[in-house]
């Protein structure tokens, strides 16, 4: 019975947190610009890979600064990012499955395994999922 509740309420969540604006508070993760070649890995659960195998996520603000959400995409939903990410930025993550929301999807490259995803409309809300391999 317990599990069925935190069920519903996680699922309850996730959707609130896509259809709702993030919260202002200030980002659960720094991100640092790709220019230094300085990357922020968010997740304290680091898993090993290989030095060629590709992460499961990484993002690249290309365009103008927008909100990301990256949650891990299970019944818990722990938020491992929640900011606003500026032109230059980059994201990766070493773990999945994800789930990705952008205010303008348009801004970013997001790479998924090491394949680049179709661009987005810019100006417009997007997601991506992140499947576990």
């Amino acid at each position: 019975m317990a599990a069925l509740a935190l069920l519903i309420v996680g699922g309850m969540a996730l959707v609130n947190a896509i259809m709702s604006e993030p919260d202002k508070k200030g980002p659960a993760t720094g991100a640092s610009p790709s220019g230094d070649g300085g990357r922020t890995t968010p997740s304290s659960n680091e898993t090993t890979t290989s030095p060629t195998a590709p992460l499961p996520l990484v993002i690249r603000v290309t365009g103008q600064p927008t909100t990301v959400v990256v949650r891990v995409a299970d019944a818990g939903g722990k938020v491992l990012a929640n900011s606003t990410l500026n032109t230059g930025d980059t994201l990766q993550f070493k773990e999945a499955p994800l789930q990705v929301v952008a205010l303008n999807g348009g801004s970013l490259q997001v790479a998924i395994y090491g394949r680049v995803q179709p661009r987005e409309p810019n100006g417009q809300r997007a997601q991506w999922l992140v499947k576990a391999r």
